[in-house]
């Protein structure tokens, strides 16, 4: 048996880790484009805030894949797949057999598509790489633009506004943030943003980056211009689908995947930000390209590549910032676009807290936490299992609310509340 899995950060690492408790004699090989690839890439940004030290920003030793007994081809692209011949092509033009395969290939940062895209001193955030190149000119560096109000984006920001940077924001859409939070909540984020120093503009498109050879600036489409000598692209992320769409393998955002992470061809498993999967909210397909929703389809991959049969229930788009001293999380569904969400808010200004949830049929599908998020984990579970809360939604948004309303939700759905906090609850119940 041959094992091959392209890719190697979070669900590729994890499907080693899971094929290796159930086989360990069988050849592993692993493919990934980069050259040090056992990084937390959650962490990037904190190393380049300089708030970390790179030591912190490798999740596996050095010595990972010789302990598992893997062949590693480092940076060394996976460039075509035969699946009749079940072969793979690789940039330096060698052939590789595969008995299992699983494409774990991860996603690429969005580039804007405007004039000057390609000149020095234009970055991405997605890997370590662009982390260190962005550190070693910072000393020349005194005026950032940032272009993209997301995640990546802001995340940025904040990272070279603590490096003592003259650092603004451009945004295309009309708030920051605007795929995982509405404006209420983006608008206290960007109160508090603005109020450290880092300036966000709203609803301006870049036109054209400009310089010789280097970064000198970056106009706009309303006729504006912004002096910098850095320029980060933070418009979020793409599913790097290509090889498995050239090779026949079924795709649309991502590449498609059943409850068993295998894909629409035989030996062929697929992991991570490039799969598409049920969205437990949604209660469709859909790419959450979330760390912990990586490592469990690796891992439940990687278990089922050797003849296992565990099921992958799905996830749950979940985002968990903050941003000098203000946190918050978002879960699920937090920008209905139908009559069929009820909508359930508390506000508290004065003290920058903000509270929805988002119910369908008595159902909790979304929430959004800002400065208070006691009970996430709680709201969470619930999303998760499905739980119809009708008549008790008020209290979801309560500070300490009674947990013991929560208990014949519990009660109800014992089999479903997989959980470890509420294991001990449902023990006591049953006895």
């Amino acid at each position: 048996m041959q094992y091959v899995i392209i890719g190697s950060s979070a669900a590729g690492i994890s499907a080693i880790e899971a094929i290796r408790t159930k086989d360990k004699t069988s050849k592993i090989i692993v493919i990934s484009d980069e050259k040090n690839p056992l990084y937390s890439r959650c962490l990037i940004s904190y190393l380049l805030a300089g708030t970390i030290d790179e030591k912190k920003i490798w999740y596996r030793p050095g010595s990972f894949f010789k302990d598992n007994k893997v062949e590693a081809l480092l940076g060394i692209r996976a460039e075509k797949i035969n699946a009749v011949k079940k072969e793979i092509t690789l940039s330096n033009k060698e052939k590789l057999k595969f008995d299992k395969l699983l494409i774990a290939t991860g996603a690429s940062p969005k580039l804007e598509d405007i004039p000057g895209i390609d000149k020095k001193g234009v970055f991405p955030l997605r890997t370590i790489e662009h982390t260190i190149e962005i550190q070693s000119m910072l000393d020349k560096v005194k005026s950032v633009a940032v272009l993209g109000g997301g995640l990546i984006g802001l995340r940025a920001a904040y990272a070279l506004k603590n490096r003592g940077k003259d650092v603004s924001v451009f945004v295309k859409s009309g708030s920051i943030l605007s795929q995982i939070i509405d404006k209420d909540a983006a608008g206290l984020m960007q109160k508090r943003i603005e109020e450290k120093g880092i300036k966000i503009f709203t609803g301006v498109a870049a036109k054209e980056i400009i310089g010789a050879k280097s970064v000198n600036g970056v106009t706009f489409e309303d006729g504006s211009k912004h002096d910098c000598e850095l320029v980060i692209i933070g418009k979020g992320v793409s599913p790097n689908i290509e090889i498995a769409k050239d090779s026949g393998i079924k795709t649309n955002w991502g590449i498609l995947a059943n409850e068993y992470l295998r894909t629409g061809v035989e030996d062929i498993f697929t992991a991570g930000d490039v799969s598409e999967t049920n969205d437990i909210a949604l209660e469709e397909g859909s790419i959450n390209a979330i760390w912990p929703a990586a490592c469990e389809q690796g891992r439940i991959a990687g278990l089922n590549m050797t003849g296992e049969s565990e099921t992958y229930e799905g996830s749950l788009a979940m985002n968990s910032i903050e941003f000098f001293g203000l946190p918050v999380i978002s879960v699920g569904i937090t920008r209905p676009k139908s009559d069929k969400y009820k909508e359930i808010v508390k506000k508290d200004a004065g003290k920058n807290i903000y509270k929805k949830i988002v119910l369908r049929d008595g159902i909790i599908v979304g929430v959004i936490f800002v400065n208070s998020i006691e009970n996430i984990g709680i709201i969470g579970a619930l999303i998760r299992n499905k739980a119809d809360v009708t008549g008790i939604e008020d209290i979801m948004l309560e500070d300490y609310f009674d947990y013991g309303k929560i208990i014949p939700l519990i009660k109800k759905s014992q089999k479903g509340f997989k959980e470890p906090e509420f294991k001990e609850t449902i023990m006591t119940l049953y006895k």
